[in-house]
């Protein structure tokens, strides 16, 4: 038994903005204990046996058929369940794509917790989708994406932005067909949706422009503090994080892709300062944007 499997132990979750993911087949006496909790939003995905979480205040069993969700910043742990003689189960760490939330949102049960049972019928669909997850994971954005194998590493590191994207695509399947029709839509909400999704837009179709709290919600018809305030419910993030997030990726793929200056990226990006872009673009990735060019990715 590892250290990591050992009740009690403190295990820290990976870098935030990395997509790891990994399937486990696991006995009693595994546990993960995270005081601090997480950087990234944790996905578990039960396949067979049960698994017991925790996160602050909220405890909820996980099933074959359950998609577990736990939101970072909170202290969590999980194990085998009680009883239970083995959890096979897929896991995946990542930053959820902001248009998520609301489909978890149903099924929140407080402390950032999302427990979802999918219907039997999407089942192996979404199993086959958190293979490719795995798969997609280890692309290393040229050639074709390796097919899904029996006898790969349990464990994968998306390394590049492509592969990330990818990854997180296969992941988005997973999260669409267990939460499908899971969740009514409260009266209003309709308006407050649309008017998110495009501030998201103008977000992603250009990162880099002088993007404000105040110019979103002009751009929306909004007030800035109700444009903050439905934001922030909808996506589980503020503007200006998830702005922040937009130009990092941004960034992230001008440096695989350009030979354009870590200068130049940042002001590209919509950093105008490369201080500021080298501290903010280390705490995100684990490296500063030269090493991230050369391929010293964490």
């Amino acid at each position: 038994m590892s250290a990591a499997e050992l009740p009690g132990t403190a295990v820290p979750a990976p870098p935030p903005g990395m997509v790891v993911t990994g399937r486990y087949d696991e006995g009693p006496g595994y546990r993960i204990n995270r005081p601090a909790g997480a950087g990234s939003w944790l996905l578990t995905w039960t396949t067979d046996g049960s698994g017991l979480l925790r996160q602050g205040t909220v405890e909820t069993t996980a099933r074959a058929g359950d998609l577990v969700v736990l939101a970072p910043g909170v202290p969590h742990s999980y194990e085998v369940g009680p009883g239970a003689r083995r959890w096979r189960f897929w896991w995946t760490h990542c930053q959820v794509r902001p248009h998520w939330i609301p489909w978890l949102a149903p099924r929140a049960l407080g402390d950032g917790v999302y427990a979802v049972g999918a219907p039997d019928g999407t089942r192996a669909r979404i199993e086959a989708a958190f293979h490719r997850v795995l798969a997609d994971s280890r692309w290393t954005g040229t050639g074709a994406p390796p097919a899904p194998a029996a006898g790969d590493d349990p464990v994968a590191v998306a390394h590049g932005s492509a592969a990330r994207e990818l990854a997180l695509c296969a992941l988005e399947e997973a999260v669409l067909l267990a939460t499908a029709g899971a969740h009514p839509v409260a009266p209003g909400e309709d308006a407050g949706d649309e008017r998110v999704r495009r501030a998201e837009e103008l977000i992603a179709a250009d990162p880099a422009a002088p993007h404000t709290v105040r110019s979103l919600a002009a751009r929306v018809a909004l007030s800035p503090s109700r444009f903050a305030h439905l934001f922030t419910a909808r996506t589980g993030v503020p503007p200006m994080r998830a702005l922040r997030e937009a130009r990092l990726r941004h960034a992230a793929r001008l440096l695989e892709s350009s030979d354009l200056t870590v200068e130049r990226v940042a002001a590209a990006s919509g950093f105008p300062s490369p201080f500021h872009f080298n501290r903010v673009f280390r705490e995100r990735y684990g490296v500063p944007p030269g090493a991230y060019r050369s391929g010293e990715r964490r």
